[in-house]
């Protein structure tokens, strides 16, 4: 679906002071404070390839399995609003590994703070409860050690960039939305530039012809998760300042939801290891309102150890 057929579907309604835009497959909120964030549901990626999938209500919590041929078992539990609790990914033996654990965060986030009903609740909450600041990391590698560039870096530095412990000390764990919603919160992991796959202009299908270009990045996603199963990526969507903002907000999210479902479709990454977020022009790299094309980017993150806390990308104690 290209976006000028997205942008004829859009509804907007004023909440709570916020900006409400639904389209198909995805809400975008205006918090009273200018700032805008994107969502969409991730499970509609697990989907691929399965056997089953089923949803539970359990209390305000719905709980969705999609079980795999194998009989292996991803399973989302979210809560009323559509916020992850957790996931977790059981064997056909019943051994489970947690890969996510919001379960912690389940707190309250004062008023006005969930959306709630907005498109069958997909949005979690207003930015404004999950935006965290925190003063810029204090960097002390090369910088094209810290901002690894995909077309020019070797296997091994995409692979140990991918496996790299925070450049500062983690506080604490943080759960996925502030990670997502919070700059200074992601700045403290080393990241991956994939500037070089293309766009059609206003669409978010990766040309057949560009997918190559994500095989260095899934070999060493695939070796990390091979290391530690609960690994988890955060895969970017960035556009340049080109255009309106509200398009290329959706267009970041959806092009990075394609980059997430080519690198589990072609490359065998594990979905449930995966999740994405767009940011529009929200995070230039090249601070300039004309195009450029270094802007027009996917960033690749291990975001593992912003939710456990700060410790190390080792492997887990075996499953139960």
């Amino acid at each position: 679906m290209r976006i000028d057929q997205i942008r004829s579907e859009r509804k907007t309604v004023k909440e709570g002071g916020r900006t409400v835009i639904t389209e198909p497959g995805r809400v975008i909120v205006e918090d009273p404070s200018g700032r805008a964030f994107v969502r969409h549901n991730d499970v509609d990626r697990f989907r691929y390839g399965a056997r089953d999938v089923r949803v539970q209500h359990e209390g305000n919590d719905t709980r969705t399995v999609v079980v795999r041929p194998d009989g292996t078992q991803i399973i989302n539990i979210n809560d009323r609003d559509g916020r992850l609790l957790r996931r977790m990914r059981r064997d056909r033996d019943g051994r489970e590994i947690v890969i996510i654990n919001n379960d912690y965060g389940r707190r309250g986030i004062g008023p006005g703070g969930v959306a709630a009903g907005v498109a069958a609740g997909v949005v979690a909450g207003a930015i404004g409860g999950y935006f965290v600041s925190l003063p810029p990391p204090v960097v002390s590698i090369p910088r094209d050690r810290y901002i690894v560039e995909a077309e020019d870096a070797p296997p091994d530095v995409i692979y140990d960039t991918l496996i790299a412990p925070p450049v500062e000390r983690i506080e604490r764990p943080y759960t996925l939305e502030e990670i997502r919603y919070s700059p200074s919160v992601r700045e403290r992991m080393r990241s991956v530039d994939l500037d070089t796959i293309n766009f059609d202009t206003g669409s978010a299908e990766i040309p057949p012809d560009q997918a190559v270009k994500l095989q260095v990045i899934a070999d060493g996603m695939n070796r990390a998760i091979q290391r530690n199963p609960s690994t988890v990526f955060l895969i970017e969507g960035h556009t340049d300042a080109v255009g309106d903002e509200t398009d290329n907000l959706s267009l970041s999210d959806r092009r990075a939801e394609a980059a997430a479902t080519l690198l589990t479709q072609q490359f065998n990454v594990p979905a449930e290891n995966l999740t994405s977020q767009g940011y529009g022009e929200q995070d230039l790299k090249i601070q300039t309102d004309g195009p450029e094309r270094r802007n027009r980017r996917v960033t690749v993150r291990n975001i593992t150890p912003l939710l456990n806390g700060g410790q190390a990308n080792a492997a887990p104690p075996p499953p139960r």
